[in-house]
């Protein structure tokens, strides 16, 4: 058995352990940065822990056969984030207005982060079954959009818009690779692109009817977003984002000195705001650098993918790298004027234990299509 754990582990990708090393070191100095003479001062520590255990996690399920955990555990996974969800719903802790998290005493947990993975598990094994088929519409897409739908409306509801919008491109990176038909396809984006349309159309002639299908938080993001200076007490973290961004240039004003960050100007900034702090202190240079690691991350994964010899694996390692890019692009365009604020987090860079868990057992997941590939 101990001979057996150690070949496994002798396949795991030295590369990928190392990029995630560098997040680590990146994530612990900027929300030093970020803490440093305020009350959350030595959150750090606890970032570079909970980075160690679940590096050790990530381990362990690496060296499990994702094969097992798709085929036999996934609609029970799934089904146990769910009754999560509801439970959230009900019995849900609250924090500035979004009932997201489940108090268990010693963490604040959020399952709608775990309930991403189940849903990944869930369409790796149908379209793994599916062996490389084209997709069908009834018994095939349809269902699709239910698992990932439920979740999707749950989560909206809390509300967290940022989080409900991952759901979404994980089920269209999956089934876009899973080889859904194009004219499905075209319908599919025909029809969100109606919705757009269509409640943008609302706000111009039916404000009304707009406001009973958009929140007043959404509205006001939404109006800031598309003009930060017509009301400047809401828009306040945005433009300071831009300003601390903007001001960073191209070195930065140096580790430990951004202005707007040691100025307690940047509101969590050693969470979703994070990139804000390197983008000040470390300026187009340091948030290229993470850019780059990100880059290579992502690249290792389809490498990974494509050389695995079970459809499933490389479903799997699709819908993980779909959850990303979205984090990614979402997080770093919202805080640079690109995209309306939302609350979601840097991947491997913001602080919150439920955030990091997730993308450490996915990375377990990813590691472990590279062990069992064959």
């Amino acid at each position: 058995m101990l001979r057996e754990i150690l070949f496994r582990g002798k396949k795991i990708d030295i590369t990928t352990l190392a990029i995630l090393l560098c997040f680590m070191v990146i994530s612990t100095m900027a929300i030093y940065s970020a803490t440093n003479n305020t009350k959350y001062a030595g959150i750090h520590i606890n970032n570079l822990v909970m980075f160690l255990v679940f590096f050790i996690v990530m381990i362990g399920v690496a060296l499990i056969d994702y094969n097992v955990i798709i085929r036999h555990l996934s609609i029970y996974l799934y089904v146990s984030g769910i009754l999560m969800l509801i439970f959230v719903k009900f019995k849900g802790m609250t924090i500035n207005g979004s009932t997201r998290w489940i108090d268990l005493h010693f963490i604040q947990f959020q399952p709608s982060e775990l309930v991403k993975i189940f849903v990944i598990l869930l369409l790796a094994k149908m379209l793994g079954d599916k062996k490389g088929e084209y997709l069908r519409p009834v018994r095939d897409i349809l269902p699709m959009i239910a698992i990932v739908g439920v979740p999707f409306l749950m989560v909206l509801e809390q509300p967290d818009l940022g989080t409900s919008i991952v759901f979404v491109c994980i089920l269209i990176g999956m089934m876009w690779i899973g080889k859904i038909p194009i004219k499905h396809a075209i319908v599919g984006v025909s029809a969100i692109a109606g919705v757009i349309g269509s409640v943008t159309a609302l706000y111009f002639y039916d404000l009304s009817l707009f406001n009973k299908i958009v929140k007043p938080h959404q509205l006001h993001r939404i109006q800031t977003f598309l003009n930060p200076a017509s009301d400047p007490d809401q828009s306040y973290h945005v433009l300071n984002s831009i300003k601390a961004v903007s001001s960073g240039q191209l070195m930065g004003e140096g580790y430990l000195h951004g202005t707007m960050i040691q100025g307690g100007y940047i509101p969590y900034d050693y969470a979703d705001s994070i990139y804000v702090v390197i983008g000040e202190e470390f300026g187009f240079a340091g948030s290229s650098l993470l850019l780059f690691l990100y880059f290579f991350l992502i690249y290792r994964m389809i490498h990974i993918a494509i050389s695995s010899k079970d459809l499933a694996g490389s479903y799997l390692i699709i819908g993980v790298i779909s959850m990303f890019t979205l984090q990614i692009f979402e997080n770093i365009a919202m805080h640079t004027g690109l995209m309306p604020l939302t609350g979601i987090a840097l991947p491997f860079i913001s602080y919150g234990g439920s955030s990091l868990m997730t993308n450490m057992l996915c990375m377990g997941l990813v590691l472990s299509v590279k062990i069992h590939k064959e």
